[in-house]
């Protein structure tokens, strides 16, 4: 093979592209049926350079607010196989993206059954009534947001002291016509929410100090109302915490306290959350249908790991948009290698072979850790004894399998080819993904 440079590169995105409809529906019949859970999120990724029409600045989930950026989604099964992947600007709200997923799963991949399962921020109310409720056959399951579940507890529908017998339970409201509403309360979360919240109260307390401060020094105080505002919005603001207290500016200068009462209101739906689902019970009941959205975890690991080290989805260099469609799909199909390798892989990895098992007593709880992956996790070995590694070290392992030309001294002997002899991990793992030496 000769040497290959960028120019052949750009012809094989370029090549690869006009593929992507046939990939992906082939893709999707073999992982995606009538009635499936469909999996779809959105993530970002900060982009290098201006002249790409698809790099816009907009929310970085990559703090990279300085660069911009391009918007992408991904379509999986309720395992978190990949099978579709769409591109859009940088600066597309994420609900926006909804009804182009909604049209490749009915038209290009011929689904008349559908169950999109989503989170708040990308199946919203509006969405719903816009593009899901209108179709026959299409199906959901999302949850609402913090306003949503206050007016529920407002409105006399959600009971807290539910909560006092059991972490899960299922209710309707007239807000929400035709679907089911389970509401779950996890006090693992509750915990954690509590606690981030009062860290947040205290650094924010801090700046509101040296706020105050500023109005009471010696030399030229700070005493511009204005002035003043735009400080406590400044340094409460990006920590959302400013609901949570009252301030005043007196002669003294600034004084301040906390508001106890929005703080109780707040913490009393701490660790509760409430799915809506148009789904029969029959069809799918409270505890399934909280499992069945848990599976969105399954899509955070996808970005996770195509945006990590392994598959470098990031930063972007191209300037053509086509061709940084033709990237992201790379980086995708990349990523479907992977995570069939992954799963065959297992027994030889620290990953869970049973990943996403859920205790038997609540599917609200968080999922716990299978008996052998904890075992796998002390001994460092398998059952059979072989060393248990992480994925990107067990490639390299197996990187050590080489063929080697040998070219005996002696002329009248032609030269021949010798394989690297396997190491026990090295045939075991090759055993499990297919491949005979």
């Amino acid at each position: 093979m000769g040497a290959v440079d960028e120019d052949d590169l750009y012809q094989a995105l370029d090549w690869l592209l006009p593929q992507q409809p046939k990939i992906e529906a082939a893709l999707a019949g073999r992982h995606l049926g009538e009635g499936t859970l469909v999996l779809y999120d959105v993530s970002s990724t900060y982009f290098e350079g201006h002249c790409c029409p698809l790099a816009c600045y907009g929310h970085s989930r990559d703090e990279r607010r300085g660069n911009p950026q391009i918007v992408f989604g991904v379509l999986a099964d309720v395992q978190g196989c990949p099978v579709a992947v769409e591109v859009f600007a940088g600066n597309t709200a994420d609900p926006k993206t909804v009804a182009t997923q909604i049209g490749k799963l009915r038209e290009r991949f011929g689904l008349k059954e559908i169950v999109l399962v989503g989170d708040r921020g990308m199946l919203t109310q509006a969405r719903i009534e816009a593009e899901l409720r209108p179709q026959a056959g299409l199906e959901w399951i999302t949850a609402l947001r913090s306003v949503q579940i206050q007016k529920l507890v407002a409105d006399g529908a959600l009971q807290l002291s539910l909560f006092d017998q059991t972490d899960l339970a299922e209710i309707t409201h007239p807000d929400y016509p035709g679907e089911r509403l389970v509401v779950c309360r996890n006090p693992l979360l509750a915990a954690e929410r509590g606690r981030k919240r009062e860290d947040l109260m205290v650094a924010a307390e801090k700046k509101l100090d040296a706020i105050a401060a500023a109005t009471r020094r010696a030399r030229r105080p700070l005493s511009d109302p204005a002035r003043i505002n735009y400080r406590i919005g400044e340094a409460l603001g990006p920590k959302k915490v400013a609901k949570y207290f009252r301030w005043e500016l007196v002669a003294a200068g600034l004084t301040y306290q906390r508001d106890p009462e929005r703080i109780a209101r707040d913490a009393a739906l701490d660790g509760i959350y409430a799915l809506r689902t148009s789904l029969p019970a029959p069809r799918l009941d409270a505890a399934q249908t909280v499992r069945s959205y848990k599976q969105l975890a399954n899509l955070e690991r996808v970005f996770r790991i195509l945006k990590s080290v392994d598959l470098e989805l990031r930063p972007i260099h191209h300037r053509l948009a086509e061709r940084v469609r033709a990237h992201v799909l790379i980086c995708l199909l990349a990523y479907y290698v992977e995570w069939h390798l992954r799963r065959s892989l297992a027994p030889l990895l620290f990953e869970d072979q049973q990943r996403g098992a859920q205790p038997a007593t609540s599917p609200v709880a968080p999922a716990q850790r299978s008996a052998s992956a904890l075992a796998k996790a002390r001994t460092k070995r398998t059952p059979d004894n072989l060393p248990v590694q992480s994925f990107r070290d067990l490639l390299r392992d197996l990187a050590t399998i080489v063929k080697n030309r040998i070219q005996p001294t002696l002329k009248s002997i032609p030269p021949f080819a010798v394989v690297t002899r396997p190491t026990p991990l090295q045939k075991r793992a090759l055993e499990l993904i297919g491949i005979s030496l």
